[in-house]
């Protein structure tokens, strides 16, 4: 017997892929007890070679020290997608067991914003890898898949979605042929960090009974029904009415009163601010718009054209944050990237504007002052559209909700300021 522990255990830290294979094939308290005298580093590496499913079922079976040791040796995202497919008492054993920091950074992985696609995943989706023949993969379906089960979606032994097929197609093929000789390989799929309304959208586009979600490496995370996407398609039809215009999720057409005001009051005050900001920076150069009316005219040209340079920076790095693209260690090269864009852009800008002034007005001195006016305040708006999201994500505050407000402010100041005081300052030449 001795003998056989030793063979067995030997073939465990030699060959864990085909290990983990073929302990698929045992029920959950075999594999259990042929995993008994191994290492949690080897056990890590055998479950990382097995199916998700066959793999949270023997974690869940292993005991709470073993199993704790195990789990360290997986990264954080994988440690939350075994994780989310245990039971909710036996999750939080585990987490609390595992040292601070990391249960922190677990946690990341397996919370979802509210209006994610995320929120709405199940990370139980049945996945088979591509090396089974469909004997094989009908075995597992039998063993293992839900009743209701539709789609199956197949992985490589990382977990990375290569294909899928149907459970109908999956019944009709040859017993000897190999999964990825017969899936369909052009697998729509998304992030589960992007929006709900991409999801909806897809399934109202399409007609998918589910869809994969996998991370930025293409890794099966879960998947997305099709009945949970009609349910929260009837909750954001309404919901987004109501952010568009600065009121809350929260509030409903019957809501009290003053529910609604404090809801509604603080984001129309702070506008308000905002406004003063910006008309407070135009009556410091009052004297030289009264003198040179086409500053007035010229005014929103440079206003507007920062905003947008604000904007689409803004976007693009909520984005990165959003989807967990953009690490700490990222963000000075991130902010370096977005104000390179916006100095390349301001430039090509800024010389239509001032070959589109020269043409109207006639003045150098005007076309000087708009063309430098634009370059500086699509730098400077470039610059803080990165770096107001970051920073707000740096004081675990929520990006999406403040950094319009606090950019379109910064944008206004800049694109008036910068306009306004080259005026005055060359105004000699505006003659």
């Amino acid at each position: 017997m001795a003998l056989h522990h030793k063979l067995h255990d030997a073939f465990f830290i030699e060959h864990p892929e085909e290990a983990g294979q073929l302990l698929e094939s045992f029920d959950t308290e075999d594999i259990v007890r042929l995993l008994a005298n191994s290492k949690p580093l080897n056990i890590a590496e055998l479950l990382s070679a097995m199916n998700p499913a066959v793999a949270a079922d023997t974690l869940r079976a292993l005991p709470d020290e073993i199993g704790m040791e195990v789990l360290q040796a997986f990264s954080p995202g994988d440690i939350a997608n075994l994780l989310l497919r245990l039971d909710k008492n036996r999750r939080k054993s585990l987490l609390r067991r595992l040292p601070g920091p990391l249960a922190k950074e677990i946690r990341l992985f397996m919370e979802y914003p509210s209006d994610s696609v995320g929120s709405l995943m199940d990370v139980r989706a049945f996945a088979l890898p591509e090396d089974l023949t469909v004997e094989e993969a009908i075995s597992q379906v039998r063993a293992r898949a839900p009743k209701d089960l539709h789609d199956i979606y197949v992985t490589d032994r990382h977990r990375h979605l290569v294909g899928k097929l149907s459970v109908r197609d999956l019944l009709l093929l040859d017993p000897d042929e190999r999964l990825q000789s017969v899936m369909r390989r052009d697998v729509t799929h998304i992030h589960p960090m992007e929006d709900r309304e991409q999801i909806i959208e897809l399934f109202t586009a399409q007609r998918f009974m589910t869809i994969p979600v996998v991370d930025l490496d293409e890794r099966l995370l879960g998947v997305i029904k099709n009945e949970d996407i009609i349910k929260a398609s009837q909750e954001d039809a309404t919901a987004d009415l109501q952010t568009m215009v600065g009121a809350s999720r929260d509030e409903r057409a019957l809501s009290p009163v003053l529910f609604s005001v404090r809801k509604r009051l603080g984001w129309l005050q702070v506008n308000l601010v905002t406004a003063f900001l910006a008309a407070f920076v135009v009556g410091m150069f009052e004297d030289v718009i009264a003198k040179f009316t086409a500053l007035a005219i010229l005014l929103p040209v440079v206003a507007g054209q920062s905003g947008n340079t604000g904007a689409q920076s803004l976007a693009v790095v909520m984005r990165g944050l959003a989807l967990r693209d953009i690490r700490p260690a990222q963000w000075l090269r991130v902010t370096g990237k977005e104000v390179g864009v916006a100095l390349l852009n301001g430039i090509a800008i800024a010389a239509t504007t001032s070959a589109a002034v020269y043409l109207w007005s006639r003045s150098p001195g005007l076309t000087m002052v708009i063309g430098v006016s634009m370059v500086t305040s699509m730098c400077i708006a470039g610059l803080f559209g990165a770096v107001i999201p970051i920073v707000l994500k740096s004081l675990n505050q929520d990006p999406a909700q403040s950094s319009s407000i606090i950019l379109t402010t910064v944008t206004d100041i800049v694109g008036f300021f910068s306009f306004l005081g080259l005026a005055t300052t060359f105004s000699r030449f505006l003659e």
